[in-house]
């Protein structure tokens, strides 16, 4: 397919992040975009300010008529229900119907393409990286897993020659690009209903990473995770372990974290970590050691990273005083839990940490029900929400109070209740540090916790 000549896109989902950054790009690039959504969000708000027409309703007469013509392309998100009235009717009527990976795979097939993989850590890398190459001046289009602080968008637009994009494997979704660099940041097993077992999820990345394309053909690779994968083509980066590129000699000073990241030919000295934490470090290292791969200026690198802002909900502080702090972070998975709640004790030490984590998926909750648990026992006081379903059912015996009993914690310092009354439950606990954790709707929370803070701590 000519993307060219396609003149209108329907996107079914279009408040997904992955989904509202293709969006933004088409229209951007003069086409006309509608979309569907079951939500208004904070998303689809924006998207809708930028002039792009989105319905609410799954009722066929929302369906423009021009979904018929051989002009226009249907994109949707797997997510989408097979009960979904428009989605029925478009698969019976619309003439081109693509999901939104195979999209991305037209628009980076015939040009230069950064892929960024792994189960944790793509959308820092990606915005990092995103973040260098704009600055640097390079002609490049990043398609964004979050909000950049930034640029306070999912898309960096600058010029068409390179792509960046985030190699999603969720239904084998990343097998349908051909990147020229590729990167792996970690090989947790997630997503159950794909990979029900690690070697599967596996397999996937060896396939992935095999679909590697000139001129480049390299695969940057976390040097710390297991990977059966091994060529002329893999550049090795990690965080204290000597390879291909590294970052070592970690110092904090109160919650602000410094390095030391070394090239093949030298060592930058003591740069400030944009935002705390191995994991994140793990992360940042990826992004300068493709950088100086692609033999950006060291100084370019150095001042895009002094200046990088970070992601929304990747460890946001929201408020911060003598008394309190408020962090919110998308933590949705056990490792990635532990992570934050390390990061939290190495910058706040000794302080009472509580925790509100909305459980996302029934299938990610079942799986990882005693991990949940374990990662979850380090916080101080902890208040469950439900489970965010996404576009699951609920599986019989899973709920957050079957994984709130897993929990080994004082009962009086953990509890399960509902998002409308969260703010009620927080008042009553004595805590430094305060921590909305999560993928689901509890990003509803953060303006709401915020007024509450500022009005009586100031």
């Amino acid at each position: 397919m000519n993307l060219n000549q396609i003149d209108a896109f329907y996107f079914l989902g279009i408040g997904g992040i992955g989904m509202s950054s293709l969006a933004r790009y088409f229209h951007y690039m003069g086409k006309k975009v509608y979309g569907y959504d079951r939500y208004k969000t904070f998303l689809t708000k924006k998207l809708e300010k930028e002039g792009i027409f989105i319905n609410y309703q799954d009722n066929i007469k929302m369906v423009p008529e021009w979904i018929h013509s051989q002009k226009c392309l249907i994109v949707y998100t797997p997510a989408i229900p097979s009960t979904h009235k428009q989605w029925i009717f478009i698969k019976k009527y619309g003439k081109n119907i693509k999901k939104r990976s195979q999209v991305l795979a037209l628009i980076t097939e015939n040009k230069i393409c950064i892929a960024i993989g792994g189960t944790h850590g793509k959308t820092t890398t990606s915005a990092l990286l995103g973040h260098i190459l704009y600055n640097s001046g390079k002609k490049v289009t990043a398609f964004l897993g979050g909000i950049s602080e930034n640029y306070q968008s999912n898309l960096i637009l600058n010029g068409t020659e390179i792509f960046l994009v985030e190699a999603d494997e969720f239904d084998h979704s990343f097998l349908y690009l051909s990147p020229n660099i590729a990167c792996i940041t970690s090989l947790d097993q997630d997503h159950i209903d794909t990979y029900p077992k690690k070697k599967s999820l596996i397999k996937a990345y060896i396939k992935f990473s095999n679909k590697l394309k000139n001129p480049y053909k390299k695969l940057f690779l976390c040097k710390e995770e297991y990977f059966p994968y091994s060529n002329k083509n893999v550049i090795y980066y990690s965080v204290g372990k000597i390879g291909n590129y590294y970052s070592n000699c970690i110092s904090i000073k109160g919650d602000k974290w410094y390095f030391d990241f070394h090239t093949p030919k030298e060592t930058w000295k003591s740069l400030l970590l944009p935002i705390p934490g191995l994991h994140n470090l793990k992360n940042v290292t990826a992004a300068l050691a493709i950088s100086d791969y692609l033999k950006i200026d060291s100084e370019n690198i150095r001042k895009s990273l002094f200046l990088f802002k970070g992601i929304k909900r990747r460890y946001s502080i929201h408020y911060q005083s003598k008394k309190k702090i408020y962090i919110d972070d998308y933590a949705h998975h056990p490792t990635e839990i532990n992570a934050l709640i390390s990061t939290i004790r190495k910058c706040f030490p000794s302080k009472k940490i509580l925790g509100i984590f909305q459980p996302h998926l029934f299938s990610r909750t079942k799986f990882f029900e005693k991990k949940f648990a374990k990662s979850l026992e380090k916080l101080d006081f902890l208040i469950l929400l439900d489970i965010y379903p996404a576009r699951e059912f609920p599986i019989e015996g899973i709920s957050s109070n079957s994984l709130l009993e897993k929990i080994k914690m004082n009962s009086k310092n953990k509890e399960v209740t509902s998002l409308s009354r969260v703010l009620e439950k927080i008042g009553k606990k004595n805590f430094d540090v305060l921590l909305t954790i999560g993928a689901g709707n509890i990003d509803t929370l953060i303006f709401p916790i915020k007024k509450w803070l500022y009005k009586k701590y100031g």
